[in-house]
């Protein structure tokens, strides 16, 4: 059976819970594809249940992109949480480098407790790795030195999975960089598709603990089901709608069929 898709198997069957502190932007995506890739997604912010939650839990999400000081602080108690339970954490690092305040809190985060994978566009994590890079909103702008390096540095820095999206992802765990070149245009076209990566990538590190795989084979899915939603379409609104039903609808044979992934030492 396709490595691939046994692990998406193992989501479907086990439906692990995904708890997500994440973006008022995106939450209700966040949900539903969670819940179309055959988790289960749960969103608690507040500090007094936020621990509690990420107690019954498989994965947690955390995701920086409207963050307040309050956000931060339940992120912190149920990121410990998580580590305790040696669950897997996940920190989609949303808009650093576009203010201080949003790269001191991500940076927070990472040095206050373990993330097992960080995630950002190329010019979030190439701020996380100390490269000179420009964020446009939370958008990636231009940035210095080469993407695979970057993703490996930071991997290094912070014992990590460190994942980079872009026109192809970068997965890397400092050791293993697996390239993937799923995916299309029209992703980039809506709001949230790279907060509901995250969301997929967690539910795979939930029933793979080799997170390099995890996140690697979530990206794979994850374009996968936005090639196939991409045709014929008449805009941004029915692609969304077919991109839900073909994450939905992924099979064994259309992903050994169109998965683009290599791994590199």
């Amino acid at each position: 059976m396709n490595e691939i898709f046994a692990a998406l198997g193992k989501i479907k069957a086990s439906k692990p819970l995904v708890h997500h502190i994440t973006n008022w932007v995106t939450i209700y995506d966040c949900a539903n594809v969670t819940r179309c890739i055959g988790a289960l997604p749960v969103m608690a912010h507040a500090k007094e249940e936020a621990k509690d939650m990420t107690s019954i839990s498989q994965a947690l999400v955390l995701n920086i992109g409207t963050l307040t000081p309050s956000l931060v602080g339940s992120m912190l108690l149920s990121a410990r949480r998580a580590n305790e339970k040696r669950i897997p954490v996940v920190l989609d690092a949303v808009g650093a480098g576009a203010t201080r305040f949003r790269t001191e809190k991500a940076k927070e985060i990472l040095t206050s407790v373990r993330i097992d994978i960080i995630k950002g566009n190329a010019g979030e994590i190439a701020t996380l790795a100390g490269a000179k890079a420009e964020v446009k909103g939370v958008e990636s702008g231009a940035f210095a030195g080469e993407r695979k390096q970057i993703a490996k540095a930071l991997a290094r820095k912070y014992r990590a999975t460190v994942v980079m999206t872009g026109k192809y992802d970068v997965v890397s765990d400092g050791r293993r960089t697996y390239v993937v070149a799923n995916g299309h245009m029209m992703m980039g076209s809506i709001v949230g598709t790279g907060c509901m990566a995250a969301s997929v990538i967690g539910a795979f590190a939930a029933v793979e603990k080799d997170y390099a795989k995890a996140a690697a084979y979530a990206l794979v899915c994850f374009g996968i089901a936005g090639e196939i939603a991409a045709k014929k379409i008449r805009g941004p609104g029915s692609f969304k709608e077919r991109f839900y039903d073909e994450l939905y609808n992924l099979d064994e044979k259309t992903i050994a069929r169109m998965q683009r992934i290599r791994v590199e030492k």
